[in-house]
């Protein structure tokens, strides 16, 4: 039996399904949101992307209180909710995962990032869009956490969209064995790769890992698909990777090709909060800000 028949059927993590992004990839798109990623940017939007599995959250500004609601705190046998001076807390440490105060808050303050989803149940819900999809050249961009972290769904995924004739697109750190890539290439209108700094040391200190298999990943998929339109992007972060020097290093190592384009990314801190409700530290010290005359000139500089 050939098992790209049964692809509709497999099962992955994803904790998010957004429309109509003009971002992320050519056209209108709707980008799915996969759980798990293999770096630890300590700028990382999207922490909730990051650990494979479904994970608890707490937001408290959501919160009814205790006096007018409460029902999370009944149900939760471990202790990581409690009360304290009329206001509940959650602690991450006690925390089981079980969901059943996310099943009882009935406002949205105790939430669950990440849910079982088949293929079939996301390309129908994807599909939605299609007129938007035709007149603009959108389609389907998975992202994450890192798109290919659940290697064989993300390439099940990639391989049905394509059988029902999507354009698709991929978001990547690119930190994974070549031969994933190369799989993922081949159902692929488009990739757009992370080169966040060229430093291995630098590289591994703000994002967990060194830069090599990224970079060989790189230099192969330029030469193994010279064909495919390639975004490369670098989310600029101040004092880290925001000199000249840096900048051009990078866009010195692209190369120069109608197919292959290069963009920077201005920093912000928009997914800060998120680490709050996950009972997480965010990694970057609060007077790190973007300079918009900083990146303008990055950005000429660039070109």
């Amino acid at each position: 039996m050939n098992p790209d028949l049964n692809d509709e059927q497999k099962e992955g993590i994803v904790f998010n399904i957004q429309k109509f992004s003009v971002h992320d990839g050519e056209g209108i798109r709707t980008l799915v949101f996969l759980k798990g990623c293999p770096l630890r940017c300590r700028w990382c939007s999207n922490p909730e992307s990051q650990r494979m599995k479904p994970e608890h959250a707490f937001n408290p500004s959501r919160c009814l209180t205790a006096e007018l609601c409460g029902r999370c705190l009944k149900v939760c046998k471990t202790g990581a909710l409690s009360l304290k001076d009329g206001f509940i807390l959650f602690d991450v440490r006690k925390c089981k995962q079980c969901m059943a105060c996310t099943e009882a808050c009935p406002a949205g303050a105790q939430t669950q990032y990440g849910s079982v989803m088949k293929i079939k149940d996301i390309l129908d819900k994807v599909e939605r869009d299609a007129v938007f999809f035709s007149r603009s050249g959108g389609g389907l961009t998975l992202s994450g956490g890192e798109a290919l972290a659940q290697f064989d769904f993300a390439l099940a995924l990639l391989r049905a969209a394509r059988k029902r004739a999507l354009d698709t697109t991929i978001e990547t750190c690119g930190y994974y064995p070549y031969e994933h890539m190369h799989e993922a290439c081949r159902y692929l209108n488009k990739l757009i790769m992370d080169i966040k700094m060229l430093d291995p040391e630098k590289h591994k200190q703000y994002t967990g890992v060194d830069n090599a298999l990224i970079l060989d990943n790189f230099k192969r998929v330029v030469e193994d698909f010279p064909e495919l339109p390639i975004l490369v992007r670098t989310p600029v972060i101040p004092g880290v990777n925001d000199s000249d020097e840096e900048i051009m290093a990078i866009r010195n190592l692209i190369p120069r090709r109608p197919n292959i384009e290069y963009e920077l990314l201005t920093y912000h801190r928009l997914g800060q909060p998120k680490y709050g409700y996950l009972g997480r530290g965010y990694g970057l010290d609060a007077d790190v800000v973007a300079d918009k005359e900083r990146m303008r000139h990055l950005r000429e500089l660039a070109k």
